[in-house]
């Protein structure tokens, strides 16, 4: 619906159950219109309220998908987040979202019961290629974004997965392709952010031989840099053949879970 201004409303989907998936990672499950499910995502904005705001004041979006905020006061975080799952027929959407974090979506989600309502706005692609030799690397954050990349991969795909967690109670089920391994980095009591092991593990990777290779990584932002680096550098990779962002930064408040 189109106002008289030309801005149309955002989409307000209401929690229908939350469940703990590990220890640091809550699934929110959130209803809406079929239309509104099918276009959140992979990538959505989410319009996040303060947790003691029962009624925010949501945006307004332009016809060109810009936000328009209101004046003044209004409640409401912007957060971009990876569906984990989108059912549009069930009009269902789940969002992961990682606790450790201090930031105004991963309060809402530690405060989230059924009947709780947020908005999205725009959504966005992983900016995934095909190739027949994938590599990904990523931290807790990252996992919802890993998992729908290894679900879309061809059988045929062959390659590495590295997922940097705190220990064995945070690893999550994973539908891989059978060439492609899935391997868990474990950084224990080191502080998130500030763990080597994604750039290190990247880093003893031999360069797959011929061009139809993709990376894709995601984690803290001076760790995609590095890495960046490593796959500009060493692996001599093009724009086109990696894609690389830093979903957090160390020091501020944890950003997405993927």
């Amino acid at each position: 619906m189109t106002l008289p201004d030309g801005l149309r409303p955002v989409d307000v989907l209401t929690v229908v159950s939350v469940s703990d998936v590990t220890p640091s990672v809550r699934r929110v499950t959130l209803s809406g219109e079929p239309a509104a499910v099918a276009a959140a995502g992979p990538t959505v904005n989410l319009l996040v309220p303060r947790v003691d705001d029962p009624r925010p004041r949501w945006p307004r979006i332009q016809r060109d998908g810009r936000i328009v905020w209101p004046e003044g006061s209004h409640g409401v975080a912007l957060r971009s987040y990876t569906a984990r799952r989108q059912d549009p027929d069930a009009g269902e959407i789940d969002i992961d979202f990682v606790l450790h974090g201090d930031g105004p979506a991963a309060a809402w989600a530690a405060a989230a019961r059924p009947g709780a309502v947020l908005a999205v706005a725009g959504a966005a692609s992983l900016a995934e290629r095909p190739a027949r030799w994938l590599l990904l690397a990523g931290d807790e954050t990252a996992l919802p974004a890993i998992s729908r990349l290894l679900a879309a991969a061809p059988a045929g795909t062959a390659g590495i997965a590295l997922l940097e967690v705190a220990g064995p109670e945070e690893e999550q089920p994973l539908v891989a392709p059978d060439g492609v391994e899935l391997r868990w980095l474990h950084r224990g009591t080191t502080p998130p952010g500030e763990s080597t092991l994604l750039v290190d593990a990247v880093a003893a990777l031999d360069r797959p031989e011929g061009d139809d290779v993709f990376a894709w990584v995601g984690a803290e932002s001076a760790t995609v840099r590095a890495i960046r680096a490593d796959l500009r550098g060493r692996w001599g990779l093009s724009r086109a053949q990696h894609h690389a962002i830093g979903y957090w930064r160390r020091g501020r408040a944890m950003a997405p879970a993927g």
